[in-house]
């Protein structure tokens, strides 16, 4: 689950690499190194929600009927008239 969620920040050998420059002290950036490993570690675990289909709501399925007979009516006035 880790390497197809995080493939983009692995290596070819799959191998994550991290580096941070944010202090001047070593000790500092291993540290902010290690917080945003488990950070990416955690969200690479997270399992997305499943997506529920839904159904188009009335108004909007009458809105499209209404706009479909009005374009019909239109052709049909195009037509010339029957004496």
């Amino acid at each position: 689950m880790l390497l197809k969620n995080l493939q983009t920040k692995l290596t070819k050998e799959n191998i994550l690499l991290l580096s941070c420059d944010e202090s001047r002290s070593q000790h500092k950036n291993k540290e902010l190194v290690i917080e945003r490993f488990f950070v990416i570690i955690k969200t690479g675990l997270k399992v997305p929600k499943k997506r529920k289909a839904t159904k188009p709501t009335k108004s909007s399925i009458q809105k499209r009927i209404d706009k479909k007979k009005n374009i019909a009516l239109k052709k049909v006035l195009r037509h010339k008239p029957n004496f």
